[in-house]
């Protein structure tokens, strides 16, 4: 029996009055991580928030706050962009798709309202608006073998990675693989989405929301959250490599920043996958601390979750020379250590 989808805003209203509890990132159950890796799930992606902007302005306006190419997107596209401060450091991740005449935004849903404010402060007299949807939609993600559950929905299924197929049920796009596995977003009215639930858990196995954290972790793909925000200009995150940055394109705030990185010199950070056995201390925004040196930091934990086999696997933003010899540390240079494995994309060679 399908349980309701809860609006994450009147969720994060009836938390308002109780103390923040210690943060501790969710565990699936071992069940879980299997029925997606040898068969293919689906989980409601609560952790998400979209924000929708309207108007003849809304793609040019949007063009000149974020770091992708908005006003040339297409209905077909979806884009990964960052949304920079004026001294180019991240202050949010998303997801660009169009919906009709609109421009939508997935953001992670920590950042939502504020993020729709800050952007509402600077439209000025551009004919444009941007309202928080999340209550209106909702977010599910789909990993591995899918087609035939997704084939109850949709006509058709996206054939490229960040292609958008759109239809009465809303907006499907496929996102990069993980592990292998193929994965998709699909973005619907929250009542249509209710609806089919029954008939999509017929088919698949409806896993934790906390599944799709890990997948995005091993697709290599970052996510900039309220505990990293501020901390990191687009490379120190990949973000050139995954295409969420256009460099050919006019001005947003930072821009200055984010090309100097690029075009004057090596970029001297970048982020790695990395795997933590033990449980103390993981968590968003942690430090790293290299063997050689112990009294400053070498690096930080952008994103981690739980892994299948035990501890958790993240995406640490760190000093490349930490990675050439001795060993890297959560927390300090005692504490738990990180075992490296390879990124599923290449990373430019820095000279």
């Amino acid at each position: 029996m399908n349980a309701p989808i809860a609006s994450a805003s009147s969720n994060a209203a009836a938390n308002a009055s109780t103390p923040a509890a210690p943060l501790v990132i969710p565990r699936p159950a071992q069940g879980e991580f299997e029925s997606v890796l040898a068969h293919g799930g689906f989980m409601l992606l609560d952790q998400f928030g979209v924000i929708e902007a309207t108007g003849d302005d809304a793609p040019t306006f949007l063009h000149s706050q974020l770091t992708s190419d908005i006003q040339h997107l297409d209905a077909a596209s979806a884009r990964l962009a960052g949304y920079c401060t004026p001294k180019g450091r991240l202050l949010a991740s998303m997801l660009a798709w169009r919906a009709g005449d609109a421009i939508r935004l997935l953001v992670p849903h920590t950042l939502g309202a504020s993020l729709q404010k800050r952007l509402s402060m600077f439209v000025l007299r551009a004919k444009a608006k941007l309202a928080d949807i999340t209550d209106s939609v909702a977010v599910v993600g789909f990993a591995g073998d899918v087609r035939d559950a997704l084939s109850s929905v949709f006509e058709a299924l996206p054939d490229g990675v960040h292609v958008q197929l759109a239809g009465p049920a809303g907006s499907l796009i496929r996102v990069p693989d993980a592990g292998g596995r193929p994965r998709y977003l699909w973005i619907g009215p929250r009542a249509d989405v209710q609806a089919r639930l029954p008939a999509l858990e017929s088919r698949l196995a409806r896993v934790s929301p906390a599944v799709w954290d890990w997948l995005d972790i091993r697709a290599g793909e970052p996510r900039i959250t309220a505990d990293v925000a501020e901390q990191f200009v687009p490379q120190m995150v990949n973000f050139d490599v995954l295409g969420a940055v256009n460099f050919r394109k006019g001005c947003y705030p930072g821009q200055e920043v984010v090309a100097r990185s690029q075009y004057r010199g090596t970029i001297k950070r970048r982020t790695a996958l990395a795997h933590i056995a033990e449980n103390a201390g993981v968590r968003a925004g942690a430090e790293l601390f290299h063997s050689a040196d112990p009294s400053q930091p070498c690096g930080m934990v952008v994103n981690a979750a739980a892994a299948p086999q035990g501890g958790f696997d993240a995406l640490v933003e760190i000093k490349l020379a930490a990675l050439d010899d001795g060993t890297v540390h959560l927390g300090a240079a005692d504490g738990p250590a990180l075992a490296f494995e390879p990124l599923p994309y290449a990373l430019p060679a820095e000279g």
